[in-house]
């Protein structure tokens, strides 16, 4: 569904990504772990559009179109539009959450659904209600007035408004109570049982492994491990690094 083939991305004379290479497939929830500072959230900012890789010759494609890249056979490079990606089945929910906090649960909602056209329903207020309950009781709260647990589950079920094939979270439990941390996972899994693919940057290791397919380990900007998660999680050099073990 998803590939990036030798993508780097620089922040002026600073690369911040060397040649990252890796694969989301259909069904899948794939775990991208790293310490602070890795190129984590830069990666995923790269996928949505918000960033541009640096070097001609990466490529990314999300269900066989090109986001970034050169096509074979032409000489233009190809760098599509942060909406048009949207359009395409890919929401990102950004580090932080960033909710519109002057606004209503219900107007939050709305913007999630805003490249619909028209094509909105109840069936996908009740979808993310069957996900998220709690912004059902609270529908017409302001935003900003909402817990930091809830708050996150704003964010995930505006991004789900658009009805994405691909989900990408940028650290969903930061700064959540431990309680809360594991209702938030067990509500990605959810979702991903519900036929949404997730791609997933998590500080919390062991969790991000513990639900995940596959994943990546991400370090100075550049994948130096990869495998299925519960091999991974098994790494001597990971549990010591991540897990804290």
């Amino acid at each position: 569904m998803l590939k990036l083939e030798n993508v780097d991305v620089s922040y002026g004379s600073i690369k911040a990504l060397h040649g990252i290479s890796l694969e989301v497939k259909t069904g899948e929830i794939v775990a991208l772990i790293g310490a602070n500072g890795a190129g984590k959230s830069t990666t995923l900012r790269t996928i949505s559009g918000l960033l541009k890789p640096s070097n001609k010759d990466s490529k990314v494609t999300f269900k066989d179109k090109y986001i970034h890249g050169i096509q074979a056979g032409s000489k233009k490079f190809e760098g599509m539009l942060p909406h048009k990606i949207v359009e395409m089945g890919l929401s990102h929910v950004p580090e932080g959450r960033h909710v519109f906090p002057e606004m209503s649960v219900y107007e939050n909602l709305l913007m999630g659904a805003h490249i619909r056209k028209g094509k909105l329903g109840q069936e996908d207020f009740d979808r993310v209600f069957h996900h998220f309950p709690r912004l059902k009781e609270r529908i017409k709260q302001m935003a900003g007035t909402l817990s930091g647990g809830e708050q996150q589950m704003l964010a995930m079920g505006r991004a789900l408004m658009a009805r994405p094939d691909l989900l990408i979270l940028d650290e969903p439990s930061m700064g959540l109570a431990p309680m809360l941390v594991e209702e938030i996972f067990h509500i990605i899994e959810d979702i991903n049982v519900s036929g949404t693919t997730i791609l997933l940057v998590e500080q919390n290791a062991h969790l991000a492994l513990e639900i995940s397919n596959r994943a990546y380990v991400l370090e100075t900007g550049a994948i130096v491990l990869e495998g299925l998660a519960q091999e991974l999680a098994q790494n001597e050099a990971i549990r010591k690094s991540y897990l804290g073990e």
